[in-house]
């Protein structure tokens, strides 16, 4: 096992599995999708291959259904528990990572028209006001379940950054409306 590697997606199968029980590929693709798939973006092909290595590596046991769809139901084994137990108590140092495409525009705003900056800022905040809308649903849907409640300390964070992104791309708007952001300056030539 000292050469297997586990990845972060390593650890959200075996965590999934941990929390929700027996559970197919299609079953934690859905389960991802309404929790850490919000703050933890990876394609979904992986959930299909994860299980599999993580089950060749004795993390997880599989039973293929004998009829129907014969689908493969993984349930978490008592070296998969160790090996995120073991994770879960090891410190994080990597520092927080945003990736975000409408900062890097930004970030270019000076060879962009104010009209560009103006629309990207809007387009911010419609959709940060969206998202803000989500999680106060789900807030309001699943905050007074006593079965997940814990679980729900992640869209505390995910709404503070929600808000904290909308107001800031506010601050963009507010801006350009001063005229704070120059037109188009002129791009260096080659010598």
């Amino acid at each position: 096992m000292s050469a297997f590697r586990l990845s972060t997606t390593s650890y959200v199968v075996l965590g999934m599995i941990a929390m929700r029980g027996p559970s197919t590929p299609y079953d934690l693709k859905r389960a991802i999708g309404r929790s850490v798939g919000y703050f933890w973006n990876f394609p979904h092909a992986q959930l299909y291959a994860e299980p599999k290595r993580l089950q060749g590596a004795g993390l997880l046991d599989v039973h293929e259904e004998d009829t129907g769809r014969r689908r493969k139901i993984y349930t978490i084994t008592e070296a998969g528990d160790a090996a995120l137990r073991a994770w879960l108590a090891e410190p994080v140092k990597e520092h927080f990572e945003l990736r975000d495409i409408a900062e890097i525009k930004l970030f270019f705003n000076e060879l962009a028209e104010p009209d560009d900056v103006a629309r990207l800022a809007r387009d911010q905040i419609e959709q940060h006001e969206r998202r803000i809308a989500e999680y106060e649903e789900m807030q309001r849907r699943y905050g007074g379940i006593e079965e997940v409640s814990s679980r729900m300390v992640t869209l505390e964070l995910g709404l503070g950054m929600e808000y904290a992104a909308r107001e800031f791309w506010r601050g963009v708007q507010e801006r350009v409306e001063r005229g704070e952001f120059s037109s188009m300056k002129k791009r260096p030539t080659a010598p």
